[in-house]
């Protein structure tokens, strides 16, 4: 059986030409909302559809659930493989799971409802769903979020459980749903450590108070 630890981190700006044309790792682009925003640069490389069955991320929660896409997604990450997603999956996951634990039933994320790519053909205006910490909820136990009522309800319900959640509100316009649920926690990254985001830059140094003597002045130490 495997396990996230299994999954090889990978720098998406060292893969193959192909694949970070797809994944566009690292770069700038600008939402709808007008603001500039840099993509993920890390990612879970996931060799196949059977790891992601069994990959968990929470305990009531398996990676394939944030995979699980339709022809939208490119040929490359949905019929090729390997798959790849964000490092910050692992905190929606986390936050999910505080959700489905208050409500204590099943909550069903929808296909194209969790990680896209930056090619998958609703990724437009750099949605949030790129960096892989979106999820658009369609049920939960028997409640189907299609109705102001339930997204509503549950909306309230996420926020209260986990106030860092964007929630969309109900309604049929831009930035509105009215089929499903949806669920982000900002446009978060991940960086592993041993690593960074930027290039070196010798005019860098570390932040005030943070050298050694400074340290050795602390009560307490670090």
């Amino acid at each position: 059986m495997h396990q996230l630890g299994d999954l090889e981190v990978v720098d998406g700006l060292k893969l193959p030409a192909r694949e970070r044309q797809v994944l566009r790792p690292g770069e700038l682009v600008r939402g709808r909302d007008g603001f500039t925003r840099r993509l993920p640069r890390w990612f879970y490389r996931v060799p196949s559809w059977e790891v992601a069955l069994e990959v968990s991320l929470a305990p009531h929660f398996k990676l394939w659930e944030f995979l699980d896409v339709d022809v939208r997604e490119h040929e490359l990450l949905r019929v090729h493989g390997p798959r790849y997603v964000p490092l910050a999956v692992t905190l929606l996951a986390a936050a999910l799971e505080a959700f489905r634990r208050e409500v204590n039933t099943y909550v069903h994320i929808s296909a194209n409802g969790g990680y896209r790519s930056p090619a998958h053909g609703l990724s437009g205006h750099a949605s949030v769903h790129c960096w892989g910490v979106a999820a658009n909820l369609y049920r939960v136990g028997d409640d189907l979020l299609d109705d102001v009522k339930n997204i509503s309800r549950y909306s309230d319900l996420a926020r209260e459980v986990f106030p860092a959640f964007q929630v969309l509100p109900f309604g049929s316009g831009v930035g509105e749903t009215d089929d499903h649920l949806h669920l982000d926690v900002g446009y978060a990254v991940v960086t592993p450590h041993g690593m960074g985001d930027e290039e070196a830059d010798k005019n860098a140094g570390p932040l005030p108070g943070g050298g050694a003597e400074a340290r050795r002045g602390r009560k307490g130490g670090a």
